[in-house]
């Protein structure tokens, strides 16, 4: 009997796709991975203050470009050089007046150490994504998901978001 509990809890805290994932979003909403199914998902950690925060801009372009076909998710996190200081709603404020992000913002969360949320838990363990290990290494970094919730890549800060190697992975089948 208790193994059985044990294997029964092991598997509530796992998750085989991105799609079984539900996070709160910036203003209080619940974004629920599985409304994604069908789509690719662009999960990006940002930041207000950071060098890479003017890839904003072009991730909003890239989330119109290819709206049929593809979602950005940022993920505002304070892991990196404390480049993420704001409340939820000064980021929100931020997004909306600076660059006008109209794609889905979840709150501030940790996406390193100890205090990794679980979403970043899975995007970064092969055990668990069954595409290969990772460390998020700094702000803008980029974990593509496919329509059927699975990991098929990841892409550094610096590859910003219309660059070639990127476009490619979201144009494909």
């Amino acid at each position: 009997m208790k193994l059985m509990v044990v294997v029964f809890l092991s598997l509530s805290i796992t998750h085989g796709s991105f799609h079984d994932f539900k996070i709160e979003g910036l203003k209080g909403d619940v974004i629920s991975m599985s409304d994604y199914e069908g789509k690719k998902i662009l999960v990006v950690n940002t930041a207000s203050k950071c060098g890479y925060t003017p890839q904003y801009e072009d991730l909003q372009k890239l989330s119109k470009k290819y709206a049929d076909k593809l979602v950005i998710i940022g993920f505002p996190a304070n892991d990196f050089g404390k480049q993420e200081p704001g409340t939820n709603d000064e980021i929100a404020e931020f997004c909306e007046e600076e660059y006008q992000i109209t794609f889905p913002m979840t709150t501030k969360i940790t996406v390193k150490g100890d205090n990794m949320h679980e979403i970043y838990k899975w995007l970064t363990t092969k055990e668990l994504n069954h595409f290969s290990d990772s460390k998020v290494k700094w702000n803008f970094q980029k974990y593509l998901i496919n329509e059927r919730g699975e990991l098929i890549g990841v892409f550094s800060s610096r590859v910003k978001p219309f660059a070639e190697e990127l476009i490619r992975a979201i144009e494909s089948n």
